[in-house]
């Protein structure tokens, strides 16, 4: 026999031995499933770049979400499609009383009082302008916004959310939000705020979602520059000094790294965001044959808890927690 000093291969030899010497974990307590409401009754409409994810009205959406909880996800992330002829220059349907969104909030809440219910602030699902802030002469001006945003936050905390997740990416929106929050009774309610939300090309899918694309020009004023790796750890440390109490990384496949950097210099919990671009690659990748999908799925989802991730917000969580709870 060959004298080999050190065998790997022994910790490998059965699935017993190989799930003793696993070092990172994949469960459904980890997932976050991101879902989507619209205007209408009795509606399930399935968006076409996203294959299996679906805008619900509120009677349906309460509908699947049974079947959600009941498959142990403990954490969804609603998002609204609105028509446009609900959207303005400064998103006022985003705080006004009685709006869909909001309905959908207490709604949820009602029906599911220990689901654990994170929302979306951004002006962009109810702007005409498309853009996450207010639009003046062309450009999108951070401190304006903040107070767009603040009327938001409030009114979803009044709603019943549970985690707010500022995605705006202004500067100061963190601690202005905090701020109002617990002026107003809400200390208690989270901020998940993303972080490091880069200027990704793989938002397409998503914003077939919401309807939401920019009227003009792009998003790199205020997202940032996928190049930029240390710029991730300012917007870290400032999210922290504001009050956040989850940093995200977004998107999650192409900022693996990233994730990793703020795992090893935060003590926050680290979330990622499986983007609808990443979804649909793998979704598109297995109906033409090309990958084994529920393989790649798994796959990826361990990459990005591996990274560091300790929440992971996926369009996968439904099918992921089909197959985590039969192993």
């Amino acid at each position: 026999m060959i004298y080999i000093p050190r065998r790997p291969r022994r910790n490998r030899k059965s699935a017993a031995i190989r799930e003793l010497a696993q070092e990172t974990t994949l469960s459904v307590s980890d997932l976050i499933f991101p879902m989507f409401v619209q205007e209408g009754t009795g509606l399930q409409i399935e968006i076409k770049s996203m294959p299996g994810i679906y805008r619900f009205s509120v009677d349906s959406l309460l509908e699947e979400l049974k079947e959600v909880t009941d498959l142990g996800i403990k954490t969804i992330c609603l998002f609204p499609n609105y028509p446009e002829s609900k959207k303005d220059k400064y998103a006022t349907e985003s705080y006004r009383e009685g709006t869909l969104y909001l309905d959908a909030l207490k709604a949820i809440k009602d029906r599911f009082p220990d689901l654990a219910l994170m929302t979306d602030i951004a002006m962009d699902p109810y702007s005409s302008d498309g853009h996450d802030g207010v639009v003046e002469n062309g450009e999108i001006v951070n401190d304006p916004t903040l107070e767009v945003l603040g009327k938001m936050a409030v009114a979803q905390a009044k709603a019943g959310a549970d985690i707010l997740g500022p995605s705006d990416m202004m500067d100061g929106r963190v601690g202005y939000i905090r701020d109002l929050l617990d002026a107003q009774g809400h200390s208690h309610v989270s901020i998940m705020s993303y972080t490091a939300k880069y200027a990704s090309a793989f938002y397409g899918p998503f914003r077939d979602a919401l309807e939401s694309a920019p009227r003009f020009g792009d998003k790199k004023t205020y997202q940032m520059n996928p190049a930029n790796r240390r710029e991730a750890l300012v917007e870290a440390q400032l999210d922290l000094e504001e009050g956040a109490d989850f940093l995200m990384v977004k998107p999650a496949l192409s900022y693996l790294d990233i994730i990793r950097l703020l795992h090893d210099h935060f003590d926050l919990p680290i979330a990622a965001y499986n983007v609808s671009g990443e979804y649909a690659m793998i979704k598109a990748a297995g109906q033409n044959g090309w990958i084994d999908a529920e393989r790649a799925m798994l796959e990826v989802l361990l990459s990005i808890r591996r990274a560091g991730a300790k929440a992971i917000l996926t369009y996968f969580a439904k099918e992921a927690a089909f197959v985590l709870n039969e192993q």
